[in-house]
């Protein structure tokens, strides 16, 4: 019965995380993949234009820390006066952290 119980929770607990990262990969292609790109590398015609990073390197994987990339997201990017990434609107704490989870995915 132990058994039955642990493997349950196990199996759970997979199919959370799976459906979080799901969720964080069809959040990222909504509002995210039209500036940097479906694959991190910010080389779209609006991420060229707004000087997106490229996430697939690790020098900039390296530079980006989680706390900031949470911050840029919940609170969108200025430069100066300029607004270079608007705040993502619509989604939680939690979803952020999964979001930078998986713009760590493209490092290469």
């Amino acid at each position: 019965m132990k058994k039955l119980l642990t493997l349950t929770v196990v199996i759970l607990a997979g199919m959370a995380l799976t459906a979080r990262a799901a969720d964080a990969k069809a959040i990222y292609e909504k509002e995210c993949a039209k500036c940097h790109g479906a694959d991190g590398k910010g080389d779209t015609k609006m991420g060229k234009k707004s000087g997106a990073k490229d996430y697939s390197t690790a020098k900039v994987q390296e530079e980006m820390k989680d706390d900031k990339a949470f911050k840029a997201i919940k609170e969108g990017l200025k430069e100066g006066d300029k607004t270079v990434m608007k705040p993502t609107e619509g989604v939680t704490d939690d979803e952020i952290k999964e979001l930078v989870k998986y713009m760590r995915t493209f490092k290469k």
